[in-house]
Order: structure tokens, then sequence, then C-alpha cells
């Protein structure tokens, strides 16, 4: 039967987050749950033996099953595992569980409500933020003010990974990435601002958003290049804005 709940995991080189039982306890709560949902973890072209591990922990419950992607960084990977998803929600969320997936009962919370994308977000009031360095907040903060003026206005934390969508709104947003939505092999394990892309064009065709505050722990990572990942994100921003205008959004 048709599950109720998608979560979709990606992840790349993703072995010292599998060795802190992120999806053990991914698991955990989901075997708690009275609604029929389904696991998709949907690997970038990892190298380091991620791959055979997520098959492993696949084999724990039917429910799980695995995707596997050359590596074209998130948006593609992530882009895979949403269309794979069979839920009438679908929700995508980091490996490291920064947000943790308990977290979703505060967005199932407005499925009945006429909201079609439902959003965490760490800058509402309520929101709570651990533990993250002040100068990545500076940087979040001002990559959003860009994005107010440029993509998505009203919006105040675009970048969160913990974003659930209807079926609908998944088949339509994510087959239309235009910015995002090639399976373009890479080298470096860039995220950039796909999220912004697919908020945007779901703004533009009218789905209703909600953003909810959510609890965020920072965990530390290296594959974030403050200033080059900001500057190439704000180029994605002004490609988006030139997609606009020769008509790459008009569907």
């Amino acid at each position: 039967m048709k599950p109720y709940l998608s979560v979709v995991i990606p992840s790349y080189n993703e072995m010292s987050n599998l060795k802190r039982g992120v999806l053990e306890q991914v698991l955990e709560y989901l075997q708690k749950q009275d609604y029929r949902w389904e696991l998709i973890l949907t690997d970038d072209g990892s190298t380091d033996g991620t791959t055979k591990k997520l098959k492993e922990f696949a084999q724990k419950d039917k429910r799980i099953s695995v995707v596997e992607n050359i590596h074209a960084g998130k948006a593609p990977t992530v882009m895979s595992g949403m269309l794979a998803a069979k839920g009438e929600w679908r929700l995508f969320t980091d490996f490291d569980q920064s947000t943790p997936l308990s977290e979703i009962e505060k967005l199932l919370e407005f499925t009945k409500k006429g909201y079609n994308v439902i959003i965490g977000s760490r800058e509402m009031v309520g929101a709570r933020r651990d533990e993250e360095p002040w100068y990545r907040r500076v940087m979040g903060r001002g990559f959003n003010l860009i994005v107010q003026i440029f993509a998505v206005p009203g919006i105040l934390d675009t970048q969160c990974g913990f974003k659930l969508f209807s079926a609908e709104a998944t088949e339509l947003l994510f087959n239309n990435l235009y910015i995002y939505g090639s399976q373009k092999e890479r080298k470096d394990a860039y995220t950039g601002a796909f999220d912004v892309e697919l908020l945007y064009l779901a703004n533009k065709l009218g789905f209703k958003i909600q953003e909810v505050p959510i609890t965020w722990y920072h965990n530390k990572t290296e594959r974030v290049s403050p200033v080059k990942d900001s500057l190439r994100m704000f180029i994605d921003i002004l490609r988006m804005r030139f997609a606009r205008f020769r008509g790459k959004y008009d569907l």
C-alpha cells in the first residue's frame, strides 16, 4: 500500500555519521509510528564504503531502500530519492540528523491545513539553534537577505535541510528544476542553492508554503567552504533570475 510518509536521506561519504548510529535512531523512530512509511537512502556516489553499509542497513526492514547515483552533488541526489518515493508526503532530511527526525511531527500538523510545502526553519521565533559558529550564522543571514531580494521573499530560512512536500508538489517541482536538475558528474561535495530554486518554483506555481520553527544542532563539517560556496550560491541565484526571464520556469 502507498506509504503516508517517505523519508529521503541523501548521503556522501558518511562513515563518520554511520558510526554515530544516526540511521539506527531514524529507524527506531519510524518503527514506533502508526502510519505507513518508507525510508529511502539515496547515495551521491560515495567512495568510502558508505554505499555498502547502506545496503547492509536496508536489510533491517523491508521498508528501507537504497538508491545509487553518480556523484553529481546533493541536489540531484535528493531529487532521485524524492522522485523514487511513493509517499503521500515526502520529507528530505540531512544524513547527520542536525534536525532530528522527530521534528517531523511539527511539520505534519500542517498537512491538513492546505499546505503543499512545509519547511523547517532555524530563524523563526520558537526555533532552537544550538552550537553554531557565529560566522556561519552571519553568513546564513546575509545569504537569506540576498534570497529575499532576488528569489523568495518572505521565507526566513531557505537552507534548512528539513523539508516536507506533498506527492503532487514533489512530482511537479523536482521534475522541473532548471539550475539543479541535471545529473552531471562532479568532483566536489557542493550543495548549492537548490533549496532556493525549489521554493522559488513552488512560489511561482502557487503552492502554499508554511515555515515551521524546529530544533537544529550544529554538526561540524569540512564540506562547506564559506567564501567559495557563498559566491557560487549567489551566482546560481542570478542564474535563476536569468532563467526566469528566459521562460524556463513557465510551466
